[in-house]
């Protein structure tokens, strides 16, 4: 073999193999873990490995099983409470959802923000709470802006559709075990506390 072609072949071969450690290299960097992973082939799994369980944000929440109350509005619209719990830093969260069991669209969210102006748009600002044994009623917490603590950006419910609900309060005192609640076009619900 002469010397020139060994060199061809010298060069040629070098430069795969650079090839080569720059592909794999690449493969071994910093991982950008959002790029799709290829799939296993199931005949690769062992034996003792469980199927795949999807992530949690792939699957859809579950629907809340505890019903504390349910409430009718005006034109088909119901709020059941699902949750009305004390938190650690002195909050009481209620929680439920609004269903549109009507046959059209539910436009008539307007009330529900009771008398908040602009900093919450239209929300369910408008709710309260009573303790009827202590004698005082509760208006949902605001934050450092003026915007409520509570479900926002209700302007058209779907017929059939349903929204989550939510709204924060101070809490009442341990004591109180139970309190009225009241959304504007709703009847008012006596709801029972935990924690």
């Amino acid at each position: 073999m002469s010397t020139r072609h060994s060199a061809k072949v010298r060069g040629g071969v070098a430069a795969a193999v650079a090839a080569l450690l720059v592909t794999a290299a690449a493969g071994c960097g910093g991982g950008d873990d959002n790029k799709p992973k290829a799939p296993q082939d199931p005949s690769s799994k062992s034996q003792g490995d469980s199927p795949k369980t999807p992530a949690p944000n792939d699957s859809p929440k579950p629907t809340p099983t505890e019903v504390l109350a349910t409430v009718n509005g005006e034109a088909g619209m119901t709020l059941t409470i699902n949750r009305a719990a004390r938190d650690a830093g002195g909050f009481l969260t209620v929680e439920g959802q609004l269903k549109n069991t009507g046959t059209g669209p539910y436009v008539n969210t307007a009330p529900w923000r009771g008398n908040e102006l602009n900093s919450s748009g239209v929300s369910v600002a408008g709710v309260t709470l009573v303790d009827k044994a202590g004698k005082k009623r509760y208006y949902v917490l605001r934050d450092t802006d003026g915007r409520c603590l509570c479900t926002t950006g209700l302007a058209i419910i779907e017929a059939g559709q349903s929204v989550p609900f939510f709204a924060q309060f101070p809490a009442p005192p341990a004591a109180t075990t139970e309190v009225e609640m009241s959304l504007p076009t709703f009847a008012t619900a006596t709801i029972k506390i935990s924690g």
